[in-house]
């Protein structure tokens, strides 16, 4: 598995900058649980403090406090990604604290288990709009912040499912496409900006169980993959390492990120393993 996690590490913008957490401030998303919850963590190691926000205020305070164990400053504000006036009170939150953010922990998402033509309109917008809008929005609010700064880092996390289609995840895989098109632009437009994208496969969260049937309804269930996917706090790592080296690009996960190649290199074989592979 090592081997196959050192081959995806791919070109970095600055070969010899390790990046220095200590004492900056790094804002997370979907920061209360799963992947954003270790990466908090890890984070706080490296002596970065924190604004976690996402859904569930007591996850979020429960990460903060174990945070806050590392003896890092960290704040908890609840937050709806698909509702722009709680961006904006978000960013009224981190003014009115007087922070100044570093670095852009866009991590939080919802994935989609319904063929795309089952799937109503109103779903596509919900996933389109947390998965994909709501960061373009939140990072459009902090222009300014972004703009004064000698240098901003972006972890961005999208998904091996960004990478090319899968049955059951229309609008999760087209959401998560559209990071790299957005994200990739900003990079190259603004020479303070680097971005690090988080390519996760399968890893043992619970996204699953939120993921959106096409009537809105909650799958509500573990996917078999899931549970048997690698662990949050390795994911957590991982991710880490590659902001701190300012990777452009890192996949996560064990056999399953050989289909990124497959697609790549041989796309006939990559159709008739996606028809076979189960997707929940």
């Amino acid at each position: 598995m090592k081997q196959i996690e050192d081959s995806t590490e791919l070109i970095q913008k600055n070969d010899n900058t390790m990046l220095n957490l200590k004492n900056k401030t790094a804002l997370i998303t979907g920061g209360g649980t799963g992947i954003g919850q270790s990466i908090a963590l890890h984070l706080a190691q490296e002596g970065c403090h924190l604004v976690l926000t996402g859904l569930g205020i007591d996850d979020l305070n429960q990460t903060k406090a174990m945070c806050e164990q590392y003896g890092v400053r960290a704040y908890a504000t609840e937050t709806q990604l698909d509702n722009y006036a709680s961006i904006d009170r978000l960013h009224d939150f981190v003014m009115d604290s007087g922070l100044s953010i570093d670095l852009f922990v866009l991590n939080a998402g919802i994935s989609q288990r319904e063929k795309a033509l089952d799937t109503d309109i109103s779903v596509d917008e919900k996933i389109l709009k947390i998965d994909f809008l709501s960061g373009v929005y939140l990072v459009k609010k902090f222009k300014e912040m972004i703009l004064a700064k000698d240098h901003v880092q972006f972890s961005v996390t999208t998904s091996l499912s960004g990478l090319f289609g899968f049955p059951l995840r229309s609008a999760y895989c087209a959401a998560k496409h559209a990071l790299f098109g957005f994200y990739e632009s900003l990079e190259l437009e603004y020479d303070n900006i680097n971005v690090t994208f988080l390519i996760p496969g399968r890893i043992n969260t619970q996204i699953s169980k939120s993921a959106l049937h096409g009537d809105g309804t909650s799958h509500a269930k573990m996917d078999a993959g899931q549970a048997n996917g690698l662990s949050v706090e390795k994911c957590g790592a991982i991710a880490v390492r590659a902001i701190k080296r300012q990777k452009h690009r890192k996949l996560i996960g064990r056999t399953e990120l050989l289909m990124a190649y497959i697609h790549k290199y041989c796309l006939p074989l990559y159709y008739k393993l996606s028809r076979k592979i189960s997707a929940t």
